[in-house]
């Protein structure tokens, strides 16, 4: 397989849900870094999903250039053409935590660029956009994802919503770590009043539930996932004829520091989606240090000598760390299920 096309990106999402898995969402901001995701994919037999957030998409199309568009074409184009040497797995690509301030420069023209695409016969190079409308009121919040929902359609893209903040700080976006960090079955019930539930396009949700970006110890953070169950059950049960328990394919954002019993309980919930970014950034930088202590000698020219350009070429210390990074993404597919789950 490849990229998913939107049905198998839809099958893969149902899957998951239906089967009380979810994917590792990895968010990458160069070559290296996706081929250490899609390594990890690939030796864990499992699908997944490769993203890129607003200071991921400026800086793949280089410092100066500063291009978040461009940049973001850019890369799916490479990961298109990768992605196909990988033929156990199916990868969707994403866009994540696009802010109101970032819609007219990324994700808009992103989406009128796959609507062309589709009017012109041909698949959207992104398979699903976020829309974070966290740091705005709801009444606004799901007025834009309306908009944007109807451009997903002409795209043939699904929508990501964000419904209330994520604690902590990514990509320049901030929000307190307090009591507001937590959605209400209100909440839940108004997305689909808005929304719908699939007939007006479909989206996952992120809820948040104590979710906190950035690198925390366990139990820093305090999550309560029950919240996810009343929030489905409660939406559920307000939908006639409604089976199931499950309405929302729901996203876990603002995962590290998390206790795995806390990640599984939120998955048995109705998570398809966990966003994974700080432990793979440690991993794979990590393992850069740690060649450059190891070398320290060789990688510097120190006193006038010359070092081993077979140890400062950035290939060597490149594969160490893709390999390092690969193994936390092989780890994040046990423990959210995916692994060797790939499907044929």
């Amino acid at each position: 397989m490849t990229v998913a096309t939107p049905e198998r990106y839809a099958h893969m999402l149902d899957s998951a849900r239906q089967g009380g898995y979810a994917y590792p969402a990895i968010n990458v901001t160069s070559t290296q870094t996706l081929n250490a995701a899609l390594q990890g994919f690939s030796e864990a037999e499992s699908d997944g999903i490769i993203q890129v957030s607003v200071g991921s998409a400026a800086y793949l199309s280089g410092h100066v250039v500063n291009d978040r568009v461009a940049g973001s074409i850019a890369f799916a184009r490479f990961a298109h053409e990768i992605i196909g040497h990988y033929p156990n797995i199916t990868v969707a690509l994403h866009t994540d935590h696009c802010a109101v301030q970032y819609l007219d420069e990324w994700v808009r023209p992103l989406l009128r660029y796959e609507a062309d695409q589709v009017a012109h016969g041909e698949e959207p190079l992104f398979q699903s956009h976020m829309w974070d409308g966290s740091t705005i009121p709801i009444h606004q919040n799901l007025a834009i994802a309306r908009e944007l929902l109807a451009k997903s359609v002409k795209a043939r893209t699904m929508l990501e919503i964000e419904i209330g903040a994520v604690g902590g700080e990514e990509d320049g976006q901030s929000a307190a770590i307090n009591d507001s960090l937590y959605s209400t079955v209100a909440d839940g019930k108004r997305v689909v009043r808005e929304l719908g539930l699939g007939e007006n396009g479909r989206y996952m949700a992120a809820f948040t539930f104590g979710n906190v970006h950035g690198a925390y110890k366990p139990g820093f953070v305090k999550l309560r996932p029950a919240l996810l169950r009343e929030i489905q059950e409660g939406t559920a049960a307000s939908l006639p004829g409604f089976k199931g328990n499950k309405p929302f394919l729901l996203v876990f954002h603002g995962g590290s520091g998390s206790r795995l019993e806390e990640i599984a309980e939120a998955v048995s919930y109705g998570v398809v989606k966990m966003n994974i970014d700080t432990d793979t950034q440690y991993a794979f930088t990590r393992a850069i240090a740690g060649h450059m202590f190891k070398n320290y000698n060789q990688v510097l020219k120190v006193d006038g000598e010359m070092g081993d350009k077979k140890l400062y070429d950035p290939r060597s210390w490149g594969r160490e760390a893709e390999d390092a990074m690969s193994r936390r993404v092989v780890e994040a597919c046990k423990q959210l299920g995916s692994a060797g789950k790939a499907l044929r």
